[in-house]
């Protein structure tokens, strides 16, 4: 019976095979790519452009004891720019993209492709064959395959992996929340400055007004927002830049002597614990970072780059040396240096300038945070929320209405609980550079497994990372008590929710596989299954790509009956970027002809937006119809009778008119996961189904008359069957595992969005079967 099963319900190695087409990434001229280099400033780097109007405070918060400090702390500033944004990220990190998506969620799935460490193991050998699925083949004895089989050993490895980088994710999601709190507030600090009696809850109100102008502004998208921010931050830079030029030449010239490595040496020696503590102001300065790599695929990698090394690196150099000039030689103005270093002459356009500027610092951190949800979603770690496309030419630039509110919200709760910029920003430093330390580990196993490099470099690069975040780590450790603990407890609550989410998911994954049917049982049942065959298609939805689903088997069981022709489809999420629309689909006939059983598995990547699946019914039944067309096509060439169909080519079918009415219907039972049978779930019933399928037609087998029977069946109605399964937690279970499983992951259920919802399903020809489970 496994030998038959086995013959009967094989992986669809052969579709996979015709499928694969000549896809490749759409080139860049010359031309687009400046002009995304343009306006990549106003979306990419608003953030790390933005930092010297706090850099300097949050350094020396309690005044400037010794000018030789300000030297130090300034050749710290340079030598970290160095290091951290430019070597690490734009010429390391960024070429570490998943064809051109960025962030750790990314690096996560380049692992995945290159390792067996998903958690949810419902790839198959079929998906490698995708034209957007690269991977390597390695040398057992070679340091890539030993680390790859290490990494492969056991569970917990996969899920410490994991862990690492929701992590990451959580203190970049915490990074979108602080950067627009801190970048706002110090930007509206500067009305004091020419208003030194004005209270500070005036400014406090002034950056809450901006901030709420700002979150509602994003449904207009990344695109829009991209090409009115881009004018303003090259402005802004230019302008930071040239004022840094004039401070140098104006005050003191030999704050240059900070490119030297010496002062950073005297700099800690001299001041020790205090120093060392200073650390995380100084760590402000590199803030954005991250950002600039979860934001990559707005853009490609070149015009990030080009725009980074012309535009944003020598500026910010100018503008911080600027500053220290000045600060030097008026130690007693350190809290406000940036905006009393400002000619009287453009200080009220420079304000507003800097307003601006800090708005795009914003919103270059809500778009990595949109960016990463999406990843996280598609990759089964956070609930179903709503994603909107802002773009028709670039695939990667979202907006997540809930995401964006829930972002507002947090902003202004902690820019008016805190009103000190002090304290925001120990609490941003500390979510900085936990998301720096999370990449420099992800990028270990990258260099080996996707890369290939010899040890030494991965050893270099590891080094000089650590050299420079251990410390920051260590600093911003000081000032928990201080503002750090913020990040800390918002990162917690992230991770407790997609934590809690992924383990629910795989354990749903893993009781459809223990609890699915014997397709060989199915057909021994005989072409009208031991049912009544009633005119109609029923699309059962699954997670699984072989097998019946035990929702099949619960539903016949409550109601001897099913359609004339019934389709399995799985949906079915892959780590890569993209599933090309023309591969997305896999078709194939389940049984002889007569049984009018057919499997189809669409495919997605965590880029792929339902949005661009208008009408998934519609593509369901043309993917069928086409593949019959090609099926009879076929049959004069080929032995066997499985093909696929790529959906690009879909011909226009008939538009859907549903039969069915009325509301949806729900069967619940009690099932344990430990219930393992595949063969008593079906009570097969006395089949009726001979005389009703006649009366529907019976088929010939040409392929006209198997479309006409296709079409009378869509006519007579089309049914989508979602199985509705409920987790619970078993009896004994522990009591952390009663509140994750029975109150959190059950929570998050009801108020993520159904898959009906995301797949376009009519309301009147939805099924929902229930069934409750234990784990």
């Amino acid at each position: 019976m496994w030998e038959l099963d086995q013959n009967l319900d094989q992986p669809m190695d052969e579709e996979a095979g015709r499928l694969r087409n000549m896809y490749r990434e759409k080139k860049f001229s010359s031309i687009l790519v400046m002009r995304l280099a343009f306006q990549s400033l106003g979306v990419v780097f608003g953030d790390l452009g933005t930092s010297p109007l706090y850099v300097f405070y949050n350094t020396f918060p309690h005044g400037v004891e010794d000018a030789e400090d300000i030297i130090g702390a300034l050749s710290l500033i340079i030598y970290s720019l160095t290091l951290i944004p430019l070597l690490k990220y734009v010429f390391v990190v960024l070429r570490a993209n998943d064809n051109g998506q960025g962030g750790t969620f990314a690096l996560y799935s380049l692992l995945c492709r290159h390792a067996k460490v998903n958690t949810i193991p419902n790839q198959h050998r079929t998906d490698e064959q995708l034209t957007t699925y690269s991977r390597q083949t390695y040398d057992e004895n070679s340091l890539s395959g030993k680390v790859k089989r290490w990494l492969e050993s056991h569970a917990y490895k996969k899920n410490a992996l994991l862990i690492l980088v929701l992590v990451g994710t959580c203190m970049a999601i915490g990074d979108g929340i602080l950067t627009p709190v801190i970048s706002v507030l110090s930007a509206s600090g500067g009305i004091k400055v020419d208003h030194p009696k004005m209270s500070n809850d005036v400014v406090v109100v002034v950056a809450v007004v901006i901030l709420v102008g700002l979150f509602s502004m994003q449904h207009y998208g990344t695109d829009k927002v991209g090409w009115l921010f881009a004018p303003i931050v090259l402005l802004w830079f230019l302008l930071i830049g040239v004022i840094g030029a004039l401070n140098i030449w104006k005050y003191d010239s030999s704050v240059l002597k900070a490119f030297s490595p010496v002062y950073i040496y005297r700099y800690i020696r001299r001041g020790k614990r205090d120093s060392w503590v200073s650390l995380g102001g100084i760590l402000l300065s590199i803030t954005g970072t991250e950002a600039l790599f979860a934001d990559l695929c707005h853009f490609p990698v070149l015009a990030v780059q080009i725009a980074f090394t012309m535009i944003v690196f020598p500026c910010l150099l100018l503008a911080y040396i600027g500053q220290a000039a000045y600060i030097v030689c008026n130690t007693g103005h350190v809290s406000d240096a940036f905006y009393r270093s400002i000619p009287d002459g453009i200080y009220w356009p420079m304000f507003i300038i800097a307003t601006a500027a800090a708005i795009v610092a914003s919103q270059a951190t809500i778009s990595a945070t949109f960016s990463i949800i999406k990843q996280a979603l598609a990759l089964g770690c956070f609930p179903r929320v709503k994603v909107v496309h802002t773009s028709s030419k670039f695939l990667g630039q979202i907006y997540i209405p809930d995401i964006n509110w829930v972002l507002m919200i947090l902003c202004i709760a902690v820019t008016a609980g805190f009103k000190n910029q002090s304290q925001i920003g120990n609490a941003y430093g500390t979510a900085v550079v936990i998301v720096m330390v999370v990449t420099t580990f992800l990028m270990i196993p990258i260099m080996i497994l996707v890369w290939r490099s010899h040890w030494i470099l991965v050893a270099i690069f590891t080094a000089l990372s650590l050299l420079v975040e251990v410390p920051y780590l260590s600093a911003v450790l000081f000032k928990i008590g201080q503002g750090g603990w913020v990040p800390l407890v918002i990162a917690a609550a992230f991770l407790i929710i997609m934590y809690v989410w992924h383990y629910g998911t795989v354990k749903r994954y893993e009781f459809e596989m223990h609890s699915k049917v014997s397709m060989a049982w199915i057909l021994g049942l005989g072409p009208s299954l031991g049912l009544v065959r009633v005119p109609g298609i029923g699309f059962v939805y699954t997670e699984l790509a072989s097998g019946v689903p035990h929702i099949f088997s619960h539903f016949i069981t409550n109601l001897p009956a099913i359609h004339s022709v019934v389709v399995f489809v799985c949906v079915k999420y892959l780590p890569v970027y993209t599933v090309p629309v023309e591969e997305r689909f896999l078709v194939k006939r389940i049984g002889p002809k007569n049984f009018h059983m057919f499997r189809c598995v669409a495919r997605y990547g965590y880029k792929d937006l339902h949005k661009k699946d208008d009408d998934f019914e519609k593509m369901l039944f043309d993917s069928l119809s086409l593949f019959v067309r090609l099926e009879s096509m076929m049959e004069g060439y080929s032995d066997s009778d499985e093909y696929s169909l790529f959906g690009q080519h879909m011909k226009k079918s008939i538009d859907l008119t549903s039969t069915e009415n009325g509301n949806e219907n729900t069967f619940y039972s009690n099932v344990d996961l430990s219930y393992a049978s595949s063969y008593d779930l079906i009570q097969p019933a006395q089949s009726q189904g001979s005389s009703l399928v006649r009366t529907s037609g019976q088929t010939s087998q040409t392929t006209g008359d198997e479309l006409e029977f296709l079409n009378r069946c869509k006519e007579a109605g089309v049914v989508h069957i979602l199985g509705n399964t409920i987790v619970r937690a078993r009896r004994e279970s522990g009591f952390a595992k009663k509140i994750a499983v029975d109150y959190i992951y059950a929570f998050l259920r009801r108020i993520c969005r159904e898959n009906s919802v995301m797949f376009n399903v009519p309301h009147e020809s939805l099924l929902n079967v229930g069934q409750i489970f234990y784990i």
